[in-house]
């Protein structure tokens, strides 16, 4: 199903695009391994470690982005994407 190898692997040139269960697991791993993350660092109840990890994200992705050189509206919408999908796992994290 998974394969971080894809390209490296005998035929890998006839699956250049992945399939949607391929799509759906990576999103699925991302999840699992944020929201544990989030929950980890909730534990501690440190009320400052969020808005540390929301500087971090908005610091690397400002980085990121800036060799792709896309457009304000396109790194505006990029960034407000990964702050959405943060205050998700943090709710996700906090109603376990």
């Amino acid at each position: 199903m998974l394969s971080t190898e894809r390209d490296f692997k005998r035929g890998g040139e006839h699956m250049a695009i992945p399939t949607q269960g391929e799509i759906e697991g990576k999103l699925l791993v991302f999840e699992v391994v944020a929201v544990a993350c989030l929950e980890e660092l909730l534990k501690h109840e440190h009320t400052h470690t969020i808005s540390k990890v929301r500087r971090r994200v908005l610091h690397d992705l400002k980085e990121r982005c800036r060799p792709l050189k896309l457009r304000a509206e396109d790194e505006k919408a990029t960034i407000d994407y990964a702050l959405g999908v943060l205050d998700a796992a943090v709710a996700a994290a906090c109603s376990r």
